[in-house]
């Protein structure tokens, strides 16, 4: 009856820009009677809508082809729908879970995010493969001076996972540096990477340095600014860019801002309400009850972003200072505790050094209409962020690896393929796991670590079975990670099949012990770079029992993943190549693909 796609029948796919040409086109079965076709178009908060006119512009066989052109003036987040209106009445017309048309009353409408017409990103950072390093467990060279409240320990002792007390401390230190991470620069070029994402590097009390004690330092335990500055130098060399974690929303307590501990000669705001770091924080009983992260009491929070000494110390010092350094940019830890205002300054202040800087945003959700502390936030307008860690993509490549479920990996895919700017989509992290989830081999498994203590699950060994069947679906969901539209982001070791639960079990030290999984990378990576199909748009093929889209722009490329539990049939309708295998399939060729395989086939 009606035939419009999303993805296919809208251009440009996905966000707009403002003030520019937005096309539509819309085939309806010749057996319905149309006075008009018209598009409802209405701001995210409001009832209240516009319509917009189609005008007839051709038919094909039995179908009426209906066409649009319109403009929206103003950057925001807007939805539509279609009415028909007929002799009998008018006819709604809403999407479906894939984003096509479907006739009835009261059904989701589509998404339109505008950004501002100038919103650009670095193109030098798009389509980049990206190798997240946590720093203190990556590789190290030379000892440096222990200088913490901690543990210092072997690089394959046991990770700690509760003191004796029973808390965690996260204070089990193994001493990756700097020096190290420079080492293995040639280890990581020949993954294809582009960028390296460090955790954070500045000064702090714990192995992961989320809790920092002072911004302009180095941590001296993963070195010098001039450890520093070598390997900015040495990863250019190699056309690899160094992206900085900032975390701004919180500080350590022991630091020099909040000195608990009376670790530092400064007079922090823990020891003082007179101390000029005081009106960072927000004390409920003071001193020793505070607006904390999540409720941790060695992160309190800053809850006075509008402190001008707390602005001048990020914008005028912190970024100013690394940002020379010639970072290729920043990720925003927790951003979504960032109010606007300091978001838009942080930007605004990075670009004004180095405008091919880009600017990665923390968010677990579709970030177009992310509402935090009931605000809606604007990150993917203009004036915040260039990309997100795209946790969606990862939910929904991991979903079908462990379901099978086609439907479902395209309805998350779909939806965000719409309502992200390409722009934005072309720099995000398109992730497998993070330093934040179980590793993807424990995930691919199967194991099921339901109401396990981490201890419990840190004595679990996997069979053999199982961790090579996990290894062999990590190929899959790594076909797809890298196919997807983004930068397909590694999490250090997972090309080694590291294994880890929960954090801190997810942050083993590195380890070189699989090679096989590691050539595929490698070979994924060199195809990665070869070609610019997945720098092109994007063509699922729905009806499918398999994955099948097409990634397409000079080059064009077939992605095919079976994970039905079944061989199926697939016949190509022009001669193909699998780029991976090499094997070439001539026009009308039916390849039975068996199940967890896959085909990259390039169009002859």
């Amino acid at each position: 009856m009606i035939i419009f796609d999303s993805l296919k029948d809208k251009y440009p796919v996905g966000a707009v820009r403002t003030n520019s040409p937005i096309l539509m086109e819309i085939k309806l079965n010749k057996s319905i009677k149309v006075n008009s076709l018209c598009m409802v178009l209405r701001y995210i908060d409001s009832t209240n809508g516009v319509d917009y006119y189609f005008e007839k512009t051709g038919t094909n066989n039995d179908y009426d082809i209906y066409s649009l052109s319109f403009n929206v003036n103003k950057e925001g987040i807007y939805f539509y729908r279609f009415e028909i209106e007929t002799n009998d009445g008018i006819m709604y017309v809403g999407a479906d879970n894939l984003g096509r048309a479907v006739i009835g009353e009261f059904l989701p409408e589509w998404q339109l995010t505008v950004t501002k017409r100038d919103y650009k990103v670095p193109n030098v950072r798009k389509n980049n493969i990206t190798y997240q390093i946590f720093v203190d467990r990556f590789n190290k060279v030379g000892d440096l001076p222990f200088t913490k409240y901690g543990v210092k320990k072997e690089w394959f002792a046991p990770l700690t996972v509760v003191d004796s007390d029973g808390v965690y401390r996260a204070n089990d230190f193994y001493g990756g540096n700097l020096k190290g991470i420079t080492q293995k620069l040639d280890y990581i070029k020949s993954l294809g990477v582009k960028n390296i994402y460090l955790s954070p590097i500045f000064e702090s009390q714990s192995n992961h340095r989320y809790d920092t004690a002072d911004y302009l330092k180095i941590d001296s335990y993963l070195g010098t600014e001039e450890d520093f500055e070598e390997l900015i130098f040495e990863a250019k060399k190699r056309d690899i860019g160094i992206m900085l974690d900032g975390v701004f929303n919180h500080t350590g307590a022991d630091s020099v801002y909040f000195n608990k501990f009376n670790h530092y000669d400064s007079v922090g705001a823990y020891q003082s309400t007179e101390s000029k770091y005081y009106d960072w924080y927000n004390f409920t009983d003071y001193p020793d009850k505070y607006d904390c992260w999540w409720g941790c009491t060695v992160v309190p929070t800053v809850t006075n972003k509008r402190s001008e000494s707390y602005q001048d110390l990020i914008f005028n010092q912190v970024l100013d200072k690394w940002t020379k350094f010639g970072i290729s940019g920043w990720r925003l830890d927790v951003v979504d505790e960032l109010p606007s205002f300091f978001v838009d300054k942080l930007r605004k202040k990075v670009k004004s050094i180095n405008n091919d800087a880009v600017i990665i945003g923390e968010v677990w959700e579709d970030a177009s209409t992310k509402v935090s502390y009931s605000t809606r936030r604007p990150y993917l307008l203009g004036d915040e962020l260039d990309g997100t860690m795209n946790y969606p993509f990862k939910d929904a490549i991991v979903d079908y690896m462990l379901t099978g479920n086609v439907t479902r990996f395209w309805e998350i895919v779909s939806k965000i393929i719409n309502n992200y700017p390409r722009e934005s989509l072309d720099v995000s992290l398109t992730m497998l796991d993070s330093h934040d989830t179980f590793r993807i081999i424990n995930v691919l498994s199967k194991v099921d670590m339901s109401g396990k203590s981490k201890q419990e699950m840190q004595n679990y060994w996997f069979t053999a079975e199982e961790y090579y069947k996990a290894c062999d679906l990590l190929k899959l969901a790594v076909v797809l990670q890298y196919s997807l539209p983004g930068s397909p982001t590694i999490f250090y070791g997972d090309e080694q099949g590291i294994t880890g639960w929960a954090d801190p079990l997810s942050r083993p030290t590195f380890l070189e012990n699989n090679k096989d999984l590691y050539d595929f990378y490698v070979k994924m990576g060199n195809i990665y770079n070869s070609t610019d199909a997945f720098s092109g748009s994007i063509i699922p093929e729905y009806d499918n029992e398999m994955l099948v889209f097409n990634r397409e722009n000079n080059d064009k490329i077939k992605i095919i993943v079976n994970n039905t539990g079944k061989t199926i049939p697939y016949t190509v309708e022009n001669c193909y190549k699998d780029i991976f295998s090499g094997v070439v399939y001539p026009n009308k060729t039916t390849i039975n693909v068996k199940n967890e395989s896959f085909l990259l086939l390039i169009r002859e």
